[in-house]
């Protein structure tokens, strides 16, 4: 455990929130205290109300915020007297609590108060900290944590039983610190949950932070020697996309699944005991709110196994219920033996947060279990956390990111810029994760401007090829939509005149690398999450001009594909359609010098060429874009074999 304190950059923070923003975020950047919102830290300090008056404030991290990045803002203000006979109370719900708490905030607009803010007020120091640290949940989740913590410590810490956060823990900590001598006091253990280090000045408290955890762990490691199980993957990529397509199924929603392969997941899930260890609980209750009470383990059929899951947890809802709702049953994690560790979410962002919580999870739990064993809290006691009204609220005031494709994710082919790059945007906003593919090296910079994953790559080397399809699988879990959009327009010859590599580069591009591309990313649909093919044709297909046969041809070609995939995968549910745009003039083949000569042939302004449509529109290249993420959606849910002109209405098509 590693002191973070910078006494050059500490030093720019005056004031007694400035300096708790600062001891606040230093806590924040160890993973081993804290992960995604979790703990919290105080100061008491004196503030002037709106008439002048000095009044005693408890600044307390609110809801909603993450220490390592909070600022002063993300502070609550609430007046300590109105905490102090909060805690004089017998008896207070949530609901009362977090009513009185807001009601004696100094400013009503900042976050809602952490839960704990009658804890923090309780104790007599002006800085608290309070962590999840692994050490500390390694120490105390064993049959003898008591003892462990009486032999690293001594009389050195206060320790408190394992009860319910919020009033209820605040309670007790008040029975236990009544008529406390501080003498020699550096911290206060909490069971099965984590650490508080307090003191009047904020390096102190947080020195005593690190130096307490340290002792844990310094205590733990000696104890466990060479502790981590390592392995190599072996990976079964049909079987990472069968898992995700199965717990998005139970979820009733696609979800994104972020592979941990590393040697260390993988050494844990090949543990002869990991099914064992692995679901007995969270490190702290607080977790199961991000990762369910326990993961899936999965060693078998996939959907088996987590419909097994399913099963076991309306039991165990059942059996711990007091009138609640229950929950989705779809897990957050799994464990998969050979595989590593699997982390689900509704978003990547939220997918993420359980892989963090997922890998301290594995490491921590090997770490107890070399140091004497681990045991985590009983079920009801993590149904009390899971269930609990307060911290339902966090999740259900998230608002969803993106709209009709969230947890879904889309490959679309020649993005680099014009209609490709578009659709990938379209897909981008609308939630997906996105991978964007083109032969260009400025793929990696385009795809990064809105958020995407690019990859430079020839469409045409199958080998290349399968290595992208695959990555994507392992890295978010499977693939939903694709988009074949790659081609090119060779030059106007005329059928006499043309040329053999013309002809033959057409078709490589525009036809041949499309089937190459079915043929690799067919089986991964079919595991997908209403999975859609769209393909890219042209106005050409239905009204084609002299002098581009190579282009009209292979687009041609194209369609007659599209519409034979369309029949050979709608009884797997994969949906193919094909999108036909015409004079789409914003992309980088039209230049102002083309446009002028083009319009000039048909004695039209440039104006008046682009939009030579029907409807007298431009179209540009987010039409396109739009039109294919909305064919990508459950809107279009019940269509395939379709072509949908992107034109403004042609005369000749019409």
């Amino acid at each position: 455990m590693k002191n973070l304190w910078n006494l050059e950059e500490a030093s720019k923070f005056k004031g007694d929130l400035a300096t708790r923003v600062y001891s606040s975020r230093v806590l924040g950047a160890d993973p081993e205290l804290v992960l995604h919102g979790g703990g919290n830290t105080s100061v008491k300090s004196v503030e002037k109300d709106f008439f002048g008056n000095d009044i005693d404030v408890l600044h307390i991290k609110g809801s909603g915020w993450d220490l390592g990045t909070i600022e002063e803002a993300g502070f609550a203000p609430v007046k300590m007297d109105v905490l102090l006979n909060l805690a004089k109370c017998s008896e207070l719900t949530d609901t009362e609590m977090v009513r009185e708490q807001r009601a004696g905030m100094l400013n009503p607009y900042s976050p809602s108060p952490s839960v704990e803010a009658i804890l923090h007020a309780i104790l007599p120091f002006k800085y608290v900290d309070h962590t999840h640290a692994n050490a500390i949940v390694a120490l105390t989740n064993n049959p003898d944590g008591e003892a462990r913590v009486q032999e690293v410590f001594g009389k050195r810490v206060i320790v408190v039983p394992y009860v319910m956060p919020g009033f209820i823990l605040a309670k007790t900590v008040a029975e236990i610190i009544e008529g406390q001598d501080w003498t020699g006091i550096e911290g206060m253990i909490l069971m099965n949950h984590g650490i508080f280090t307090f003191h009047d000045d904020a390096k102190a408290s947080y020195d005593l932070m690190i130096k307490l955890v340290a002792e844990a762990e310094d205590y733990l490691l000696a104890k466990a020697g060479d502790y981590k199980a390592t392995a190599e993957p072996s990976l079964d990529h049909l079987k990472i996309a069968r898992i995700r397509k199965a717990v998005s199924v139970a979820k009733g929603a696609a979800q994104v699944g972020l592979l941990d392969s590393s040697n260390a997941a993988v050494g844990f899930a090949n543990l002869a005991n990991a099914e064992e260890i692995s679901t007995q609980g969270p490190l702290t209750p607080d977790h199961s709110i991000r990762t369910k009470r326990i993961p899936v383990f999965i060693d078998g059929d996939a959907t088996q196994a987590i419909e097994k899951y399913k099963a076991d947890y309306i039991e165990y809802f059942e059996s711990c219920q007091e009138g609640e709702t229950i929950l989705d049953q779809a897990p957050k994690f799994a464990i998969i033996p050979q595989h590593g560790v699997m982390s689900f979410g509704n978003t990547e962002k939220d997918a993420k947060i359980v892989a963090d919580i997922a890998k301290h999870t594995y490491d921590t739990i090997q770490l107890a279990e070399a140091t004497g064993g681990w045991k985590a809290l009983s079920a009801k006691d993590i149904f009390d956390v899971e269930y609990w009204e307060l911290e339902q609220a966090k999740l259900k005031g998230a608002k969803p990111a993106g709209m009709g494709l969230q947890g879904k994710v889309a490959l679309v082919t020649g993005s680099c810029a014009g209609i490709g790059f578009a659709c990938a945007e379209s897909l981008k906003e609308q939630g997906a994760v996105v991978y964007g593919a083109d032969l260009s090296p400025d793929i990696v910079e385009a795809m990064d401007k809105i958020g995407a994953n690019g990859r430079q790559l020839n469409l045409t080397d199958e080998a290349e090829l399968s290595k992208l399809i695959l990555e994507i699988i392992e890295t978010h879990g499977g693939l939903d939509v694709v988009v074949s959009n790659v081609g090119i327009f060779t030059a106007g010859q005329y059928l006499e005149d043309l040329e053999q590599s013309n002809w033959d580069k057409a078709m490589a591009v525009n036809l041949t690398s499309h089937q190459i591309l079915l043929r690799h990313v067919i089986p991964y649909l079919k595991e997908g999450i209403d999975s859609s093919i769209i393909m890219i044709g042209s106005r050409n297909v239905g009204a084609p001009g002299p002098g581009a046969a190579s282009y009209s041809c292979s687009k041609a070609a194209l369609t007659q594909l599209a519409r034979v995939a369309a029949l050979e995968l709608a009884p797997e549910g994969v949906r193919v359609n094909v999108v036909h745009p015409d004079a789409v003039f914003d992309t980088k083949l039209w230049t102002q010098e083309n446009l002028e000569r083009s319009a000039a042939r048909y004695n039209m302004t440039v104006q008046e060429y682009k939009t030579k449509n029907l409807l007298k529109t431009e179209i540009k290249s987010k039409d396109i874009g739009n039109a294919v993420a909305l064919l990508s959606t459950a809107v279009f849910g019940k269509t395939t074999g379709a072509q949908f002109p992107v034109d403004g209405g042609n005369d000749r098509i019409i």
